[in-house]
């Protein structure tokens, strides 16, 4: 993000312009670190006279002409990114001349070399506030204008932008600002339809291409030459088409931007952006080696997501990024629903939600940085940081939450409404919740009080009476929230009553009702026999953490985790031992019991690679430190049995070896890996392909069984960007204190590249050897002022969240933290970051007591 504009200039910028048109001319053929960017904008203004200003962030300009007169360039503001525009016309056309920067950071237009045949590839990356490190532009999302785009590159480039291009005229040689230049290609981008400048885009490249159509539409996939025999098109196409018919039929209105192109570009610093008609993907996503089917579904939901955004971000566009969330979480919310309607993932796919995106939100609203759905965003660094759980997860889940509330049918016919309504404009959160009150006849203000207006996550659990038979005598639900966010919400929720037998856990009843207040009363289970489990919120209907009774947590504990029929009340019942377990309710060793006991039963990809993650994490930085050790081995243990009795070559195999290799620190353990990386004894079925070597080299640098010359070794077989990212990391992970102490200089400098940054990071934060990392805890401190200053926002990111010392898990570490807000006064963003640090500290210290405490007890 560059420059930080605020929320009231931006106002009093759209109150006084109306932007008609950019024409933007780039010649990408004249170096590796400019680009030339000759801007012309037409824009009206209703007060003339009246001063303003446009955004261009770090360039060279050469030239500035509003209507006909020439401006004083010596005013412009680099740093800042402004340049002023004094005495303004009724009608007004702007022409700036500059050289804009190519970035490394993947922000801006970011320019990328590949190792493996030196050919430059070129990608956009705007959101939130970076068009302008291109061109010249009024950079926020109210603005709407055409993009008209003309580019010189090299001849054997593809060029893509938002529209289909109409002219792509052949230059054997050409004139450039430097002299004679080499061949090139002009190519020509009609104007397209108004849009922000955010989603405006532009990617160029030797790119490998593959073509296809769909119910009238122009379709392509885009990626890099050397990674273009590893593209499936056939899925990508296939979850696409799926998508578009979706969306069509429930949104009632076509896809409004002509073409639509799917770009998987190097460097990218995030999963997808919704660019119109020109959708950016991390390349990750070009699956190289074999991945699990959990990756090929988060790929296709990343790809259902973005269309959404189409509509819903693209079309119609919020004024200002307060309702950043409308964006997001409606795309969340409608990528799900369309995968569980309209893809092979069905209904897996809400099992899904509930485990990774819903824990996401749960983490993301037990921070002290919490924050509504609907959030007060004064400035663009505020919303840098707010690109997070409950701006995404919390507000998709609380969509659902409202779905069930007024039902689908009246939710998607007032998004209708909304669309073509407010097509091409931008709106309010008020908009949108005025067409959906319109459609269910409902009043949703104080819905939209209770869940958009207020912070933190409620809790509900059951409390219940029996007689001498087991009956229920009395059935309540308790609603409780933080003393910090105390609001009791209304829920509407569906309780499940489930009974083993025959060795399945099966529901025998279910009651949906409206939880409302402190505690209430569910008259239709009085009488019921209390079952062996009551699953409160089943069907995940809302936005709440759940406590199971003693019953039915023993229940769990003792088997019935393995023994559910569905995927979705397993999953939930996952999500609640660790939320307890984070919540310092289940000690660590008790969770990891659940977890050794029960993950062989789990067939849901996606809910057996989170729990496993979660159990080493528990284990990691939750466990007692007397204990760790023993909880690491059990959890390896578990996983070598696993590995040994999964069928070769399944999906579960692979995930089973994954987690084995971040788990292992027995020599044992390292040796059974090291069989497997140099073929002495792989499990069969199992492909040890590249990306599996590279994880298993990873394990055996941090356990101290391969160094420096093995990772060279294994760089020169490998020698692409990912191996250059892999290798980064290894090296990272040499559990020595000199590796350590080269890495943080690598690291502080500077000059890597935003995805060397933090493949970097990734290595020198090991969680499995946090001794090594005691030295850099006061280094963090010293350096994270002077490089959030420094740095763009994406790089200062990437290392205070990074780089904070998360795994010194002391009192210490929180009160160094305190210390250095209360002497520094950080900006409100950083701030924000580091508070977010010392509470998972805090946390981790919490759990770690009551697992000391069961460890005691035992």
């Amino acid at each position: 993000m560059a420059g930080n504009l605020t929320r009231d200039e931006a106002r009093e910028r759209a109150r006084l312009l109306s932007v008609q048109s950019y024409r933007v001319e780039l010649d990408l053929t004249e170096g590796e670190e400019r680009f030339e960017s000759i801007t012309t904008v037409h824009f009206t203004s209703d007060r003339e006279g009246a001063d303003t200003f446009i955004d261009l962030h770090g360039a060279h300009v050469r030239k500035v002409v509003l209507n006909g007169r020439e401006l004083d360039i010596s005013t412009y503001d680099a740093e800042k990114g402004r340049i002023p525009l004094p005495g303004l016309a009724a009608h007004n056309e702007l022409r700036v001349d500059a050289d804009c920067s190519y970035m490394r950071t993947g922000e801006g237009l970011h320019r990328f070399v590949d190792p493996v045949d030196q050919q430059v590839y070129l990608h956009s990356q705007f959101e939130t506030a970076d068009a302008h490190r291109m061109y010249a532009c009024f950079d926020q999302p109210d603005l709407k204008a055409t993009f008209e785009l003309t580019v010189l590159a090299p001849a054997d480039w593809e060029v893509v932008s938002n529209a289909a291009p109409d002219a792509v005229e052949a230059l054997e040689e050409h004139q450039g600002r430097h002299g004679t230049l080499q061949a090139a290609r002009r190519w020509h981008f009609p104007p397209t339809p108004v849009m922000s400048t955010y989603i405006t885009a532009l990617i160029a490249g030797p790119y490998a291409v593959v073509r296809d159509e769909h119910d009238g539409i122009p379709l392509g996939i885009y990626v890099r030459r050397s990674l273009a025999q590893y593209l499936d098109p056939e899925n990508i196409f296939e979850v696409t088409k799926q998508g578009f018919d979706f969306f069509h039929r429930v949104f009632g209105l076509r896809y409004p931007f002509g073409k639509y192109d799917q770009l998987f570009v190097p460097e990218f610093n995030a999963g997808a952006m919704e660019n119109a008609g020109a959708v950016t993907f991390l390349e990750d996503y070009v699956f190289r080696s074999r991945v699990t089917d959990a990756l090929i579904e988060r790929r296709a939901e990343t790809i259902l997501h973005e269309m959404a955004h189409m509509w819903f971000g693209d079309l119609v566009t919020m004024r200002w990024w307060d309702d950043l969330w409308l964006n997001e979480s409606f795309a969340t919310y409608m990528s799900v629903l369309c995968q569980a309607e309209a893809t092979r993932w069905g209904q897996g796919a809400w099992t899904t939600f509930a485990n990774v995106e819903k824990a996401w939100a749960y983490r993301q609203d037990q921070l002290p940085s919490t924050h509504p759905i609907a959030a007060d965003i004064p400035d663009m660094q505020a919303v840098e940081v707010n690109f997070d759980g409950i701006t995404y997860a919390k507000g998709a889940s609380v969509l659902k939450q409202l779905v069930a509330y007024v039902g689908l049918d009246n939710f998607l016919a007032g998004v209708r409404d909304y669309f073509n309504e407010h097509a091409w404009k931008n709106t309010t959160l008020q908009d949108l919740l005025s067409a959906l009150e319109r459609t269910s006849g409902r009043d949703l203000s104080s819905w939209s009080k209770e869940w958009l207006e207020t912070s933190g996550v409620n809790t509900l659990r059951s409390s219940f009476t029996t007689d001498d038979e087991g009956r229920f005598l009395s059935f309540d639900v308790l609603q409780e929230a933080t003393q910090e966010h105390p609001t009791l919400r209304s829920h509407r929720v569906a309780i499940g009553l489930y009974s083993l037998s025959d060795g399945v856990l099966t529901r025998t009843k279910r009651v949906e009702l409206d939880i409302v207040g402190a505690r209430t009363s569910v008259p239709e289970l009085i009488g019921e026999v209390q079952p062996d489990l009551v699953l409160v919120n089943d069907d995940d209907l809302t936005y709440a953490k759940i406590r199971l009774d003693d019953r039915s947590l023993q229940t769990l504990v003792n088997g019935g985790i393995s023994a559910f029929a569905e995927s979705l009340p397993r999953a939930l019942c996952w999500s609640a031992a660790w939320d307890m377990t984070r919540d310092a309710e289940m000690a660590t060793r008790d969770y990891v019991k659940l977890v050794v006991s029960g993950i062989d039963s789990v067939r849901d990809l996606t809910v057996l690679q989170t729990v496993l993650r979660q159990a080493r994490q528990a284990v990691q930085q939750y466990a007692d430190p007397a204990w760790r050790a023993t909880g690491l081995n059990e959890l390896a243990g578990a996983l070598r049995r696993l590995v040994a009795a999964a069928e070769p070559g399944s999906d579960h195999q692979l995930a089973y070896v994954n987690a084995l290799a971040a788990t292992a620190t027995s020599p044992e353990d390292l040796a059974f890996l090291k069989g497997i990386l140099d073929g002495t004894a792989v499990p069969e079925g199992l492909a040890v392909d590249a990306d599996l070597r590279w994880t298993l080299i990873q394990s055996l640098v941090s356990g101290g069984v391969l160094g420096a010359a093995e990772i060279d070794a294994e760089l020169a077989r490998d020698a692409t960007a990912t191996g250059e990212r892999s290798a980064a990391t290894s090296r990272a992970s040499i559990p020595t204190p000199e590796a350590k102490a080269e890495t943080w200089a690598r690291i502080v400098d500077g000059k890597l590249s935003g995805a060397l940054l933090r493949a970097t990071i990734l290595g020198f934060m090991d969680p499995q050897h946090p001794e090594l990392l005691e030295p850099y805890a006061e280094r963090y401190f010293a350096e994270v002022g002077r490089i959030w200053s420094e740095w763009t926002s994406d790089m200062a990111q990437s290392f205070a969240v990074g780089c904070y010392p998360a795994l010194l898990i002391s009192p210490e570490t929180v009160a160094r933290t305190q210390e250095h807000i209360s002497s520094t006064q950080p900006p409100h963003a950083l701030r924000r970051l580091l508070l977010e640090g010392a509470d998972g500290v805090s946390r981790a210290l919490r759990a770690r007591e009551r697992d000391a405490a069961a460890g005691s007890a035992a």
